[in-house]
Formats: structure tokens, sequence, C-alpha cells
């Protein structure tokens, strides 16, 4: 009672909830903001329950409860890294479609944006990874929470197929595999981690670079079968042997 607890169907952009404060030379971030960035940060290393809320207190220098008097509790507070997480995406992609140029111009450029924002923030993907894991509600809620983006490209790439612009495809299996890319991405990423492997952006470079091939396979245009052939340009001279 009287925490600034999570409201339903309220929504502020990321970039607003982020929103530093200047004090003197110094620059403060609200505290909420503190303590889902270094939860993000937890979750996405060691997992939902590995996640220790004294740890997170101790970490941020402030009291157990103080955490609990902005969320909660730790499921109410992986809901709410949930939820703003999905914001960062949403605001990626709704940026891609709303871009110029013509519809596949659009699709590369929500590709593009999604793994720059992954090669950012690489916590995102390890979020994911976390929340498929634990499955159950928490699947349920990202699918739920994702629904409206997933709904916008959805009519986006059937408008384009009308239009002409795109081949004729399955507009649902062309997001599923767009998401199954980005988790396989996160997957790959993790397993590095565990062997002790710093991730290299190339992985990230190579995913963007497969999935920009496949769609332009399965939806054709210009510039897809320019992209599908530079993908295999650059596969054939990566197959090359090296000159020692």
């Amino acid at each position: 009672m009287g925490g600034p607890q999570h409201i339903p169907g309220e929504h502020r952009s990321a970039a607003q909830e982020s929103s530093p404060t200047a004090i003197g030379a110094a620059v403060v971030l609200p505290t909420r903001v503190r303590i889902l960035d270094a939860a993000l940060a937890q979750v996405a290393q060691r997992g939902y329950e590995g996640t220790s809320l004294d740890a997170l207190a101790a970490g941020l220098g402030v009291r157990k409860q103080t955490i609990l008097h902005h969320f909660g509790s730790k499921e109410a507070l992986l809901r709410a890294v949930l939820a703003r997480s999905v914001a960062e995406v949403t605001e990626a992609v709704e940026a891609g479609l709303d871009g110029e140029g013509t519809a596949f111009d659009r699709v590369e450029a929500v590709v593009r944006a999604v793994f720059a924002l992954a090669g950012r923030r690489p916590e995102l993907l390890g979020l994911t990874r976390e929340v498929v894991r634990l499955g159950g509600s928490f699947v349920d809620e990202l699918l739920g929470a994702l629904e409206p983006l997933t709904g916008r490209a959805t009519a986006f790439l059937r408008e384009a197929v009308v239009s002409g612009e795109l081949r004729p495809h399955d507009a649902r299996l062309v997001l599923l595999s767009g998401y199954s890319t980005v988790i396989g991405a996160a997957t790959e990423v993790e397993v590095l981690r565990q062997l002790g492997v710093a991730a290299s952006p190339r992985v990230l470079v190579r995913r963007r670079r497969e999935l920009l091939a496949e769609l332009g396979t399965v939806l054709g245009g210009q510039q897809a079968r320019r992209l599908v052939t530079e993908a295999s340009a650059t596969e054939s001279a990566q197959a090359r042997p090296r000159a020692v």
C-alpha cells in the first residue's frame, strides 16, 4: 500500500522509464530503474533460481525491503523486468516498421534493429532464454505481452503480400522463424559463456545474416535476392581454406 507497484495496462516507453536525474555533476538513475537493471543482469547470468534479492540489495547498496517496496516479491520483480524488456523490443521493432522504403527494406530494418539491440543489451537474450526455460505462466506472459506487436507485424506482412511487394507466405511462420533465430542466438551465447568463452559479436552478425537470407528466400523481391546472394558469397568465402 502506497508503494510504486506496477499498474496493469500502464505503459511508459523504455526511454521514459530509464530517464536519469541530474544532481550536480552526477547523473542518478531512479532506484526502480537501478533495481530492474541489476535484476535483468542477474537473471540473465544466473537464472531465476540463482537470483537473490539479498545479493541484489547488497550490490545496489539498498535494503532488501526497498526492493520489496517497489516490486512486492521476487516473482513480481521478474515480471517487471520482462515487461520492460518487451517494451524495449517493441520500440525497436516499431521503429523498423515505421521506417521508409519498400516492404523488405522495413523487414530488414526490423531484423537489424532487433539484433543491434541484442548487441547493446546481451542480457535481453539471456532473459529470453531463461523465460523459455522456466515455461508456464512466464512464457504465457511473454507471448501475451508480445501479442500486439505480433499482430501488427503479421498485418504488415499480409498487406505487403496483397500489394505485391512480398511473395505469398505464412506470416506466422515467418515470425516464428525470426523468434527461433533470436532464441538460437541466446542459447549459443549462453553455451559459450558456460564454457568460459566470451561471445564474439560475430555470433549475432552470423545469425542476423542467416535470418535475412532465409527471409529473402521466403519473401522474395529484388533486395531480398541480393541479400541471399551476399549471404551465399560470405559462406563460400568462409569455407575456403586460409593460407598459412
